[in-house]
């Protein structure tokens, strides 16, 4: 079975085509409101560690390293793993973001280690 994950910077306008959107930061995006964001989940668990994110701090030439840590984050993190897996079983799902690049962020990588299985 092919699962629907799309990713989505918060601050983008809400779409029915998005289907169940859950919001994969630790941390609240500044100038978003609960309503305004529609979530179905704010998932702040799945998110990375605060050590890994500030160590990676969006640089591109981070992004293979802090792929390779992040995913050793989730392997450990099981019980927040299965909540989306179990989501996505019900239909697409857009993870959303707060960062401001949209090629390097927890959101992409999630999503790839979603896909993976």
């Amino acid at each position: 079975m092919a699962f629907e994950v799309a990713v989505k910077r918060v601050y983008e306008t809400h779409d029915k085509a998005d289907g169940q959107r859950v919001l994969v930061d630790r941390i609240w995006p500044r100038g978003v409101s609960k309503k305004d964001a529609e979530l179905a989940l704010w998932l702040k668990e799945i998110a990375p560690s605060d050590e890994l994110r500030k160590w990676f701090g969006h640089e591109p030439e981070r992004w293979a390293e802090f792929q390779k840590r992040y995913r050793a984050e989730l392997d450990a993190n099981g019980e927040a793993v299965a909540q989306l897996r179990g989501l996505l079983r019900e239909g697409k799902l857009t993870l959303l973001y707060g960062a401001h690049d949209e090629a390097h962020n927890n959101a992409v990588a999630l999503a790839a280690y979603l896909r993976e299985g």
